[in-house]
């Protein structure tokens, strides 16, 4: 008798431990939005509510919406709005002239690069077009994310 109350008993405190659990891991989004003093901890908050309901499939978006702020730094961005490296990235691009369509059926911005798209040369071309629009891609991401 003695060991069914005693069974009974660790079940409820595993199903109590469990039950707080849940609930705090929840909460840990909205730690984090009011440590680092996001603009939308509320949100956060509520969102993490909503989470248990869903059973936290919403979790993982909730930690990245509180993470990717920092007070000192916004949402990592200049204050123009737009990073330098895509400043310049676009200043370049723009430099370019658009000529006629070229093979790769969309306006061809390589005439800079290469003289013309049938040849070597500008396959080349729309290579280092390509290599640029990605390293303008990946800078923003680590940007972004706070590696640079």
């Amino acid at each position: 008798m003695f060991l069914d109350y005693f069974a009974l008993g660790i079940l409820i405190f595993l199903a109590a431990t469990l039950y707080y659990a849940v609930v705090a891991v929840h909460d840990i989004p909205h730690l984090i939005a009011k440590s680092r003093n996001h603009p939308h901890q509320d949100a956060i908050h509520i969102a993490g509510w909503v989470s248990l309901v869903t059973l936290h499939a919403i979790w993982p978006f909730l930690f990245i919406w509180a993470t990717i702020y920092r007070e000192e730094r916004g949402w990592g961005m200049r204050p123009e709005g737009k990073l330098e490296s895509e400043l310049q990235a676009n200043a370049e691009i723009t430099r370019l002239p658009a000529a006629r369509r070229c093979r790769r059926g969309s306006r061809c911005l390589h005439r800079a690069l290469a003289p013309c798209c049938g040849n070597a040369q500008g396959t080349s071309a729309h290579e280092q077009l390509d290599e640029l629009r990605v390293s303008r891609t990946l800078t923003l991401l680590a940007t972004t994310i706070g590696v640079m």
